[in-house]
């Protein structure tokens, strides 16, 4: 089995990212030489040509291309390795909105625990209003919430993703002629209740609430 010189690797890598020995060199605060000395002993070691050296440029090799992505792996293991064993603990105190949380959430945070088991993270589940509120007192560390695109923009935050919203109904449904539209509201509101509601009265469909009101709670929390 062939054991890796972990330098190699390194250096490796950081002539793959910035096309260069020197600026290598450089990064690893030592010479030109001894970085194209690591990078001849790994491809002797490997058996395998990873760059192609010309007087101006320098690129990978099909092989270093190949080898790329495998030997970051590799870094990377190496230093979530050193830092299992460390003491340090640091937290993450984390608040994450209701209607973002899913079910493959205890999956992710397993892979978040795996890349970093130093980091403990404190996770608080709640409504998107209440979290940015502990965000801006300084309860939180960050948060993810929803975001409604009219409200006003926050230079703290970074859009993850968009998330669309529509309207369903079964096949055979029909309105009423004459009547408004039955709603069962969340109680309290939410702000997909807020556009829901504003977009009907954008299109002037009458609606009033209906006599069942779904709780926060209910199976059902994600109607309007």
């Amino acid at each position: 089995m062939k054991v890796f010189d972990l330098d190699a690797v390194r250096a490796f890598v950081l002539v793959a990212d910035l096309s260069s020995f020197t600026r290598a060199a450089d990064a690893l605060d030592t010479t030109q030489s001894a970085v194209s000395l690591k990078l001849k002993r790994l491809e002797a070691h490997l058996g395998k040509q990873l760059l192609e050296r010309t007087p101006r440029v320098v690129r990978l090799s099909v092989d270093g291309k190949a080898f790329l992505g495998a030997a970051r792996e590799l870094l990377n293991a190496h230093e979530r390795a050193l830092r299992s064993l460390s003491v340090e603990r640091r937290w993450l105190a984390l608040g994450l909105s209701e209607h973002v949380a899913g079910p493959d959430l205890p999956h992710l945070l397993a892979r978040l625990n795996a890349h970093d088991p130093a980091l403990v993270v404190e996770l608080h589940l709640g409504t998107s209003a209440a979290l940015l509120a502990q965000f801006d007192e300084r309860r939180l560390d960050a948060v993810i919430v929803r975001y409604g695109a009219d409200e006003p923009p926050r230079e703290d935050a970074h859009v993850l993703f968009s998330e669309p919203l529509g309207w369903l109904a079964t096949p055979a449904w029909l309105p009423r002629v004459g009547e408004p539209l039955a709603l069962a509201l969340l109680s309290p509101p939410c702000n997909v209740r807020d556009v829901s509601l504003r977009t009907l009265t954008e299109a002037s469909v009458a609606w009033r609430p209906s006599a069942r009101r779904l709780r926060r709670d209910s199976p059902w929390r994600r109607a309007v």
